[in-house]
């Protein structure tokens, strides 16, 4: 049952369709990955070289990997559509056609949209009409957002403080179409202490879960993408929102250990796949 992953490409470690493809074909989901950049490495490093695909060539390739989908029969088996940092609202336009040609053929898929925009910290590092797009354009045609806490606040255009304010963040975008929202890199005062978060949020339930916090130095790219794909994963294996918040915890918190006691500026995500496939330690999740 096939995923079509919109993301970013690199030759050197693994973020974007180099994270999320390799995390759901580990755990069985064929990936059918359309690249939006290719680039020597992730941006993190301060120099890079390669380029950003034209929006039209992507949706060129989009098309063409649709064409010989349902040429072989498989269009109709298509579960998903992944999707992850825009560089531009004409790529983003791109991806919603995109979405809309797979639901007309599989209209039961998902389109899981991460709307990569920024973080605590670093704050804002897309182009200036991207957070409106994600806002006006993505939110209304998404099932499953992943956005971390600053980009829920950006999506819901208020500030949160509180658990409960998250909530309601982002009860304020299921309003709009959505069915799940899943909340990442959550530090509130309900936070415990020495932890973070995770807060998956349906129009009549929600749910928090806290792994302990485990500081990256340097930081590294291509966790949340990885996330996003874990959940997604997860999803499409039937699980509901609860459990699979609990296995992604599980997961994501197996995989930032083993990263944190690897130097460098990428993922142990091929080196640990053992521990996250299957990790050892599991964390309460509650209804909140």
């Amino acid at each position: 049952m096939p995923v079509l992953s919109i993301q970013s490409h690199v030759s050197f470690g693994q973020v974007g369709n180099r994270a999320a493809g390799f995390v759901l074909e580990r755990l069985g989901h064929p990936v059918w990955a359309v690249d939006t950049v290719h680039f020597s490495n992730h941006t993190g490093y301060g120099a890079w070289t390669g380029e950003v695909v034209a929006p039209a060539a992507v949706g060129a390739l989009v098309d063409g990997v649709l064409a010989r989908a349902q040429e072989t029969g498989k269009l109709a088996a298509c579960r998903a559509v992944l999707s992850g940092y825009l560089g531009s609202a004409a790529l983003g336009e791109v991806v919603l056609g995109a979405v809309a040609k797979v639901r007309a053929a599989a209209p039961e898929a998902l389109w899981c949209c991460d709307p990569v925009m920024g973080d605590l910290g670093r704050g804002l590092f897309v182009a200036p009409d991207i957070p409106a797009f994600f806002a006006e354009r993505c939110v209304p045609a998404a099932d499953i957002l992943t956005p971390n806490l600053f980009e829920l606040g950006l999506l819901a255009q208020r500030e949160i403080a509180t658990r409960t304010e998250a909530v309601a963040a982002a009860r304020a975008l299921l309003a709009r179409g959505p069915r799940l929202v899943l909340v990442t890199s959550v530090l509130l005062p309900e936070t415990p202490d020495g932890t973070i978060e995770m807060l998956a949020v349906t129009a009549e339930a929600a749910w928090a879960v806290a792994t302990p916090g485990v500081a990256l130095e340097p930081p590294r790219g291509g966790l949340g993408d990885a996330t996003a794909a874990l959940f997604l994963a997860a999803l499409l294996d039937g699980l509901g929102p609860p459990d699979a918040l609990a296995r992604i915890a599980a997961a994501v918190h197996a995989l930032v250990a083993a990263t944190a006691a690897k130097p460098g500026r990428e993922l142990a995500l091929v080196e640990a796949q053992d521990r996250w496939v299957a990790p050892a330690a599991r964390f309460v999740v509650a209804a909140v």
